[in-house]
């Protein structure tokens, strides 16, 4: 019989627009303006929500709850003037201990919640926040991994007893001068077996080696330097509590921090563009480090660094443990002293080789070398260049008492130098210096406007056409307006179940993919009217309409489809939030304009005697 789905076909567009219905629910609700608590030092307990509530209460800031779950306290208010002197109030309450951030909490019900159902994520223009983006530099990645090589190097020659001269980094190569040709047989032997990314040939001079990295390597290096470097971003991310952050690689050498509800630009900027690590080196005792710095003879094993006053410590050149070799770092007080310090956790390798050096250097000094890289903006020839420079900075010297490995404090810090030391240490040590080369700040108000306005324009147009098509085409304009309203309820759900981050531009993708929703069915009602004017009957007519309409509706979506396949894999940003919207918009026009409108007319029409159609 013409114009009658099987039943199963039927079942599938109920239950489809059910399900639809029910994840597009969530965002009807909207979201209230909240202060965000996260653990930072500290563990947070119905104690600290009860002290929340009090500096609420004694600043006279009334809010809507207060509630501890996911190791996060959530306070939820009326409106933004409030949220944002409640934020001063509740960091003056806690102090440093804890992670106080905006946020913007879903209204959405318990029940709702409790089945997993979330509202789609909006994008730092409809929320507010802060954007970032930041320029890795590469070049200097390869140029600490060739240093750190030269350094191991050094220290394994030592070790196998393959006598040297000097082992010293020039450019991209590490030049090698040993003793004897004995010796360069040993030395290259040794680095082309332990060093496999090094590439070992003679020098130019007698008894020297040459080692390069290959340009494989090379690029492979810089990858990983922007993978990490995108890794520990996150990890500080976390760290300032921000909720539903975004952090992605954009281009070759470039990465786009996107921090919604973010306020404090300053300690935002101060976090993520840090690049700080640190070694743990024995002191040389037995040397001048005053004399040494006078006359510029240092020690052969030897390197001078400054402390915090500026005054010159010599410093062994082999290097205990890294920061990368850190596990954690706590920031609290000495119990003895009740002085700020660090509590550091080493790996399993830093443990054993820190336990080694304590146990043969009792009654030694160790210090700590804190690494710090800085940008600063020069010109050379006439162009500006930014020229990435590390200081390096003495902070501890402390005698050796026991014998520990993985776990020990660093003492003599304020209060905040501890504090921001613990977190950059926490969230790792980027592998490769950046700059931040632009930094874009955009309110909470204006984020609102933009939504009112695009939620206006999104309604106008769609009221007009749904006037429009309901006058033109009658009942079959109805139900054509039916299946474009179950195309938006259907977008919006498929952002809601995926997470997708809603933009301005996905918001004018998914105006137009109602208009492609409109223009699916423009064809069918056509192609419908032009067989009843052909003098075929209604049932034939509904039937012949769909059928002739249907390879061009489908021609016409997946081209467009790739299209927008093509501008999220290669574009950016907005592009990117225009690219789904528009793909997720364009499935389910495909489903509504042909399966949703034809379930819509077989109940109708299908089946029945009919003289003429109201099309």
């Amino acid at each position: 019989m013409l114009n009658r789905y099987p039943a199963w076909k039927n079942i599938t567009v109920i239950l489809v627009t059910v399900l639809g219905i029910l994840l597009a629910l969530p965002n009807l609700y909207g979201d209230d303006p909240a202060v965000q608590i996260s653990e930072n030092n500290a563990t947070l307990t119905d104690t600290t929500t009860t002290q929340v509530e009090q500096a609420l209460n004694t600043a006279k800031l009334p809010y809507k709850s207060a509630v501890l779950n996911d190791n996060r306290i959530l306070v939820r208010f009326n409106d933004t003037d409030t949220q944002l002197r409640a934020l001063d109030a509740v960091k003056k309450t806690l102090g440093n201990n804890y992670s106080v951030a905006l946020n913007l909490a879903p209204r959405t019900p318990k029940w709702m919640r409790a089945i997993g159902l979330k509202p789609m994520s909006k994008g730092l223009d409809l929320q507010g926040g802060v954007h970032f983006q930041l320029l890795v530099d590469l070049n200097a990645a390869v140029q600490t991994k060739l240093q750190r090589d030269a350094t191991d190097i050094r220290g394994s020659l030592r070790e196998r007893l393959i006598r040297y001269e000097d082992v010293s980094l020039s450019g991209d190569a590490i030049n090698v001068t040993l003793r004897t040709p004995e010796d360069v047989a040993k030395a290259k032997t040794f680095i082309s077996t332990e060093y496999p990314e090094l590439t070992v040939t003679p020098g130019s001079q007698p008894n020297t080696l040459t080692a390069r990295m290959s340009p494989q390597n090379i690029q492979q290096l810089r990858q990983l330097a922007v993978e990490q470097n995108i890794t520990t971003l996150r990890n500080r991310v976390n760290e300032l509590g921000v909720a539903e952050p975004v952090v992605q690689q954009q281009g070759g050498n470039s990465i786009v921090v996107e921090l919604p509800g973010v306020q404090d630009t300053a300690r935002a900027r101060e976090i993520l563009g840090a690049t700080a690590t640190l070694e743990f080196r024995l002191v040389d005792y037995t040397g001048n480090a005053v004399l040494a710095k006078q006359t510029g003879h240092i020690p052969l094993d030897d390197q001078l660094f400054p402390d915090k006053a500026g005054n010159p410590v010599l410093l062994k050149r082999d290097v205990i443990v890294s920061g990368d070799q850190l596990v954690d770092a706590v920031s609290g007080y000495d119990q003895e002293s009740g002085t700020p310090d660090v509590s550091v956790t080493l790996n399993s390798a830093g443990a054993a080789k820190m336990g080694e050096v304590t146990r043969e250097n009792l009654d030694k000094p160790m210090a700590v070398l804190y690494i710090e890289t800085k940008t600063e903006h020069t010109t050379v020839n006439g162009q500006p260049v930014l020229v990435h420079k590390k200081v390096y900075t003495v902070i501890n010297v402390a005698t050796i008492r026991g014998i520990f490995s993985n776990r020990f404090q660093i003492t003599g810090l304020a209060q905040d130098e501890a504090q921001n030391l613990a977190l950059l240490l926490r969230a790792g040590s980027l592998a490769a210096p950046m700059d931040i080369v632009e930094e874009r700040t955009v309110g909470p108000s204006l984020g609102q406007e933009n939504i009112k306005q695009g939620f206006y324009a999104a309604l106008l147009g769609f009221v007009l056409v749904v006037v429009f098509i309901a006058l033109y085409y009658k009942i079959f304009g109805v139900i054509a307006d039916l299946a474009v309203f179950m195309n938006l309820v259907l977008t919006v759900a498929l952002l809601s179940l995926i997470q997708a981050t809603l933009t301005l531009p996905g918001i004018a993708g998914i105006v137009l993919t109602l208009g492609m929703g409109v223009d699916a069915n423009v064809l069918i009602n056509e192609h419908i009217r032009e067989e009843v004017r052909s003098g075929n009957s209604p049932q034939a007519s509904i039937h012949a309409g769909y059928r002739r309409a249907f390879a061009t509706i489908v021609d016409a979506h997946v081209t467009t489809l790739t299209a927008a396949v093509m501008l999220f894999l290669f574009g950016a940003g907005p592009v990117k939030g225009f690219a789904v919207t528009l793909s997720l918009g364009i499935l389910t026009s495909l489903f509504t304009a042909i399966m949703g409108t034809r379930s819509l007319v077989n109940w109708f029409y299908g089946g029945r005697n009919l003289k003429k159609l109201p099309v």
